[in-house]
């Protein structure tokens, strides 16, 4: 039944194809009847031609008027612009490509599925045996070649893309024989399939088709898969592999295809990092070396023709300097040869030829800052190899940085679209990298591997920082705001991180609390140093606010929260009191920024502003005196609590009390609300403490001389107050005596 209905499905597509074919055909006579009369009317012909000649060239003047006109006027006439075409983007082409050849790519797709789903179906119904599976499908391959060979004059692409199916039938052909059937030795199969690679790429040259080697390029680069037996030959596998590379080079030089040097890149770069993980020998450093050249002279194509570089042969030559070293640095790190800065040096060399020669010419384009950056990017590596650093980390934080420049220097977008893709792997490589801290016990002070890895990283994430920076002023660059706010954002983090986690290593073996007490007080002098340096950071004013919020809640919490486990390890004789003095430096920060940085700050746009400042005052100070008192009186924990509840009772409402005049004068004098608000809120909380449950615990002196200094501090406060209250009213009348004299 099913076999029925396959025939009557074929009987049906038959039909349609031969009436569609036949209204084609018709199609064409009634095409080749026009031109016929055409031709036999030349004067009307000419006449045709020269109207539509001069409408051609009519047209464009009044489109060019049109568009320069607007501009004309704004200039006062002068300095007419002519408007530049609109450049397309890299990947337009592709897009088009396959906008165009959609159809056709499934097309081939469907028939190779059809032709393999009805060799299975022969193969279930035995009508074949297997060396007659294998001779039909070369047959087919064969066959499917020939019809593109009649069609690539008149379908150029429609032929190749036919073609390149054909040849990928032959390739799964050669496989299943070899895999599946085992009509042949494995010697016999690569002889097959590098016959059928080479045959492609002959094609390919022959019909001047880049879609053609492509797919020829694909197959070679997929025949060893293919035929693998799970047996490494490598030698033979990369011997093949520079042929096949060689091939493509003299295809490349000759008909100038990009597509297929990065279509080699990338099947060679992982072949080579497969062997380098698998087996890495003294032998693949041979075919490292041999592939860079290979790949360089790839990229240098039009440079040595034209001494110019293209987006693509930029990428490459970075790619392949890059993934050369890394390659190469692992067989000698794994081997454990000497000395493995000596490939970082050798592309150095290399780049600096070609960088010399540039400066040579005297020309500082594109050309002279791509090997400025090479030459620059190779040797960092080289440093950063010799102070042993984590190899991924370094190279890829340096990758960055290249990109950036060259996108800086050549305006192409595609560096920057790499970069971001780079950069989440620096920062993945980088938290990696700071898990060597871990379990570790003997790495010296900042000559260590983990914090020299991070060293270069964080100088590559300022030089990052500072062309971001640069390249987001210019007026016609359109910056993607929010990738480049988290990069900063993230960077900073790296750089914040990197310097807590060395300091942290260090102090480990100290109690808890200091090592929590030294982390929080390298937090507030890392943001001080940067709301101190804001504006060459070009750091905006909402994030300043953000930043100096978070300096007091960390000045809060380290003064109130961690400063005393501290006092109670200093009580234990965990700690030198000296420790304690080393808390005290975060009163620096604190009154610089409060004296200096809020004043010229955005910072008391809001009114929360004003009270979270006032906030983190009232608790730093009473938490610091209340410390201070309690390690002088005391000298073991249970003394340090009566000293506690002392000082709460009788000398927290003092200082209160003089916080509150504070804060009602500089509202006064400042003619600041909230300040007042402030300080009348916190003399009524220590009226309400001090009546609802001090005076219950005091004796009868205590009690006496906190209503006696509370009093005379508050009468003090009133005639303070009265006193500017009068001062005021008098400018007032004095004001007002001298407009009416004016008048």
């Amino acid at each position: 039944m099913n076999e029925l209905v396959a025939a009557i499905i074929l009987i049906v597509i038959f039909i349609i194809f031969n009436n569609l074919n036949t209204k084609i055909r018709r199609l064409e006579k009634e095409i080749s009847d026009l031109n016929h009369k055409i031709n036999k009317a030349p004067a009307q012909s000419e006449v045709i031609h020269q109207k539509t000649s001069t409408e051609e060239t009519i047209v464009p003047q009044q489109v060019q008027s049109h568009q320069t006109v607007p501009e004309a006027i704004k200039n006062g006439g002068e300095n007419e612009e002519i408007p530049t075409p609109v450049q397309k983007d890299w990947l337009t082409p592709v897009f088009d490509f396959l906008k165009q050849n959609a159809l056709t790519i499934i097309g081939i797709f469907t028939l190779v599925l059809g032709i393999g789903y009805f060799v299975k179906y022969a193969i279930d119904k035995n009508w074949i045996g297997e060396t007659a599976r294998a001779g039909i499908g070369f047959c087919t391959g064969a066959g499917i070649i020939i019809t593109g060979h009649f069609l690539r004059r008149n379908y150029t692409a429609f032929a190749s893309i036919i073609t390149g199916g054909g040849i990928a039938v032959l390739y799964f052909t050669a496989t299943i024989a070899f895999r599946e059937y085992h009509l042949f030795t494995q010697n016999i199969a690569f002889v097959i399939t590098a016959l059928i690679t080479a045959a492609s790429i002959l094609l390919s040259y022959h019909y001047k088709s880049e879609v053609l080697i492509i797919f020829s390029l694909i197959g070679g680069f997929s025949a060893p898969m293919m035929i693998s037996t799970g047996q490494s030959n490598y030698p033979f596998l990369f011997i093949y592999l520079t042929l096949l590379n060689i091939g493509m080079l003299v295809a490349s030089f000759l008909q100038h295809w990009k597509s297929v040097g990065w279509t080699a890149y990338i099947f060679t770069t992982a072949y080579l990092f497969y062997w380098t993980n698998e087996s890495p020998e003294l032998l693949s450093i041979t075919f490292y070396m041999i592939s860079y050249v290979i790949f360089y002279l790839f990229a240098l194509h039009d440079y040595i023709r034209k001494s110019i570089l293209s987006t693509s042969d930029i990428l490459i030559l970075a790619f392949a300097n890059f993934s050369s070293v890394l390659g190469l640095l692992y067989v000698f790190d794994t081997l454990a040869y000497e000395p493995p800065i000596i490939f970082p040096l050798i592309f150095a060399a290399v780049n600096a030829i070609l960088l010399f020669r540039e400066y040579g010419r005297k020309n500082f384009g594109i050309a002279y800052s791509v090997f400025a950056g090479l030459v620059t990017s190779l040797l960092t590596i080289a440093i950063a190899i010799q102070f042993k650093t984590h190899l991924i980390t370094s190279i890829w934080a340096i990758e960055t940085t290249l990109l950036l420049f060259i996108w800086k220097k050549t305006g192409h977008k595609i560096f920057k679209v790499f970069f971001y893709i780079l950069f989440p792997l620096v920062m993945i490589a980088q938290i990696v990298t700071w898990t060597e801290y871990l379990g570790t016990t003997n790495f010296n002070i900042i000559f260590n591997p983990p914090f020299i890895t991070s060293s270069f990283t964080i100088i590559s994430i300022m030089i990052n920082l500072y062309l971001l920076r640069n390249t987001g002023k210019e007026p016609q660059e359109k910056v993607n705001t929010f990738f480049e706010d988290l990069i900063t954002v993230l960077s900073y983090g790296v750089i914040y991180l990197s310097l807590l986690f060395e300091l942290t290593y260090h102090v480990s073996e100290m109690p808890w609390s200091a090592i929590v007490s030294i982390g929080l007080l390298f937090s507030i002098y890392y943001l001080f140093i940067l709301l101190l340096f804001r504006k060459p950071l070009n750091i905006r004013s909402d994030v300043q606010t953000v930043m100096i919020y978070l300096f007091f809640f960390l000045i809060i919490f380290n003064t109130s929260a961690s400063t005393l486990p501290v006092v109670t390890a200093i009580l234990t004789k965990k700690l030198h009191l000296s420790f304690y003095l080393l808390h005290l430096l975060q009163w620096i920060p604190f009154i610089y920024v409060c004296s200096r940085i809020i004043p010229s700050s955005e910072f008391h746009k809001t009114w929360i502003s004003y009270w979270i400042l006032s906030l983190a005052l009232i608790i730093s100070v009473s938490f610091e005196l209340h410390h201070s008192y309690v390690l002088m009186v005391s000298s073991d924990i249970p003394h340090s609590y009566e000293a506690s509840a002392h000082f709460n009772i009788l000398y927290l409402p003092i200082v209160w009390t003089l916080l509150a005049s504070i804060f009602i004068y500089m509202g006064l004098k400042k003619d600041i609300q909230e300040y007042n608000k402030v300080g009348f809120a916190l003399i009524g909380l220590m009226v309400l403490k001090l009546y609802g449950y001090d005076v219950w615990q005091m004796d009868n002196i205590s009690r006496i001389s906190a209503f006696i200094a509370l009093g005379i501090i508050l009468l003090l406060s009133s005639f303070a107050f009265q006193r500017l209250k009068n001062i005021i009213r008098n400018m007032v009348d004095k004001k007002d005596k001298s407009e009416e004299t004016t008048d």
